[in-house]
């Protein structure tokens, strides 16, 4: 029953993380720092990797450096409002797991303690179960050598101890 509840609440979670990360973006886009240091530098990273990679993928051999050519501000800023935008929606996925773990390590924690406390007391109880038992033995003993001493027709009565 819990489970299904969890996946419900992450998928809200992502779900309203979405317009989070449509705002994120269109911030970057309005924001000169924003865009100039937040968004462009990761697009044009991307942009070089994945042209370096594609020419190797090819077999069209090694890219020298400044051959990559640089994408234009507005697609650099459109490219890394949209990894900004996918980076809070991951970021928001990974704090939900993270979150689902946490509650789960708790929860076994929780039932863990539960065990050992009842563990515990188990214990107590069987101590006690076996002093009275060894208390009883003493007893029985005792009362077996008063009997083995007394003859039948005796009249002697038999005390118990402590009585």
């Amino acid at each position: 029953m819990v489970f299904p509840i969890a996946k419900l609440v992450s998928l809200a979670v992502k779900q309203l993380s979405k317009p989070v990360a449509k705002y994120a973006k269109e911030g970057a886009k309005r924001s000169v720092f924003f865009r100039r240091y937040v968004c462009m530098p990761p697009a044009q990273l991307y942009h070089w990797m994945e042209v370096r990679l594609k020419m190797r993928i090819l077999g069209l051999g090694k890219t020298k450096p400044g051959s990559v050519p640089q994408l234009n501000e507005e697609m650099a800023t459109e490219l890394g409002a949209e990894m900004l935008g996918e980076f809070i929606v991951f970021m928001v996925a990974v704090a939900t797991i993270y979150g689902e773990y946490w509650r789960q390590a708790r929860n076994a924690q929780q039932k863990e303690d539960t065990q050992n406390q009842r563990l515990n007391e188990l214990e107590e109880k069987l101590l006690e179960v076996q002093v009275v038992t060894e208390k009883q033995d003493m007893q029985i003993r005792h009362l077996s050598r008063l009997l083995a001493g007394s003859t039948p027709d005796s009249s002697q009565t038999v005390r118990l101890p402590g009585k």
